[in-house]
């Protein structure tokens, strides 16, 4: 199971790798514990997973569901107000009424806040940040050295789960399929192993070869496309 470590707890074994000018306050690293989690908590993780991968076309975002079943008050969620029990608040006074609103977003965000005071979160959303730090990994040479076995996996989930109904990736985890976004997660897919015939690889290469190069893009994604046709010319 991943366990989200904050603040000095991310150092670990790797402290030779990460300096810090205030303690790490603020960082946070998603660690893979094995021995990690109660049968009921990996159920949980299991069908966060499920959920999201049936539903993935019409919500493309994860909400930081596995944030949430970490959390110290275990996700805890603050009612709803009804559009009856609004129209029941039109009595009160106005002041009252704003009160009750900033306290309850207050409870809310407490929820969410680490240790250390921050509050940690995804920064997620865009489907080329990983493509190049793999890639860079990969030309280094240190794309073992620094991904973990358990990192990949992870990283190949992501890529599957925000792949388009028509095999490609866009920009981001809301955009329709570019050249750009496709060439990179296909490309990225690849170095970690994935084989062409691999259904999410495979349908991503169609789109490629259906789109050729008349997909209109940027001059800046040219400029990274200039690149990433090497590796497709050496992989396929």
């Amino acid at each position: 199971m991943w366990r989200l470590k904050i603040g000095e707890e991310t150092v670990g074994n790797d402290g030779e790798w990460l300096r810090s000018v205030n303690n790490h306050v603020g960082r946070q690293v998603w660690e893979f514990c094995p021995q990690l989690g109660t049968p009921e908590k990996l159920s949980q993780v299991e069908m966060a997973r499920k959920t999201f991968f049936d539903h993935r076309f019409h919500k493309k975002h994860s909400f930081d569901l596995f944030l949430r079943i970490q959390e110290k008050n275990g996700g805890a969620s603050i009612s709803k107000v009804t559009v009856k029990e609004r129209e029941d608040e039109r009595e009160e006074e106005e002041e009252a009424i704003i009160e009750r609103s900033l306290r309850r977003a207050m409870d809310f965000y407490s929820t969410m806040q680490t240790d250390d005071g921050h509050w940690s979160g995804d920064y997620g959303g865009h489907l080329f940040l990983l493509p190049g730090l793999v890639i860079t990994l990969y030309i280094t040479g240190a794309l073992n050295a620094v991904l973990s076995n358990q990192h990949q996996h992870e990283i190949c989930r992501y890529i599957y789960y925000h792949q388009n109904r028509d095999g490609g990736w866009g920009l981001h985890i809301e955009g329709q399929s570019t050249m750009f976004g496709t060439t990179m997660n296909y490309v990225t897919l690849r170095l970690l192993g994935k084989e062409a015939e691999g259904e999410a690889a495979e349908r991503g290469r169609e789109w490629i070869l259906r789109h050729g190069t008349a997909t209109t893009i940027s001059p800046w994604g040219k400029m990274w496309l200039s690149v990433i046709f090497i590796y497709i010319v050496v992989m396929v």
